[in-house]
């Protein structure tokens, strides 16, 4: 073995007991006012049959039923969503990312499922996928 290949081993070997920090830990040192929790929901764009949702439509669904569940705030951004179909293709879809940074309650966790079934129900989607993480919110 060279001793460069023994360098790289060791190095190799030493980073191998390294580990990132836990998001648990990190949480440890937030403020029990600060912690909170992100939803981050997926809405797919694109209706099985037919047109696809149109900005107009997507305000609407934002206007009439995030906002009245979530009044402190929110974020939308625009995304493209892609995944290997059962058929082996890759599909692709415009898509927009809802985040949400709410308490960790039972209140919020109905208000989140509730706009999964009225997008669902609504546009015909067959999933709305959700992110959650615990988050240390400062202001």
């Amino acid at each position: 073995m060279t001793i460069k290949t023994g360098v790289m081993a060791a190095a190799l070997l030493m980073l191998a007991g390294c580990s990132m920090p836990s998001q648990h830990a990190a949480m440890e040192t937030c403020k029990a006012d600060n912690q909170m929790q992100q939803t981050t929901l997926y809405f797919g764009l694109n209706r099985p049959a037919g047109a696809q949702i149109t900005t107009g439509e997507w305000q609407l669904f934002v206007d009439q039923d995030v906002t009245p569940r979530f009044r402190d705030g929110l974020t939308v951004f625009d995304a493209r969503g892609q995944w290997l179909g059962n058929d082996g293709k890759v599909a692709r879809e415009p898509s927009k990312a809802l985040m949400l940074i709410h308490g960790k309650d039972a209140q919020s966790e109905k208000n989140i499922e509730a706009l999964r079934g009225i997008y669902k129900s609504r546009f015909a989607q067959e999933s709305v996928m959700r992110v959650d993480q615990p988050v240390c919110v400062q202001f």
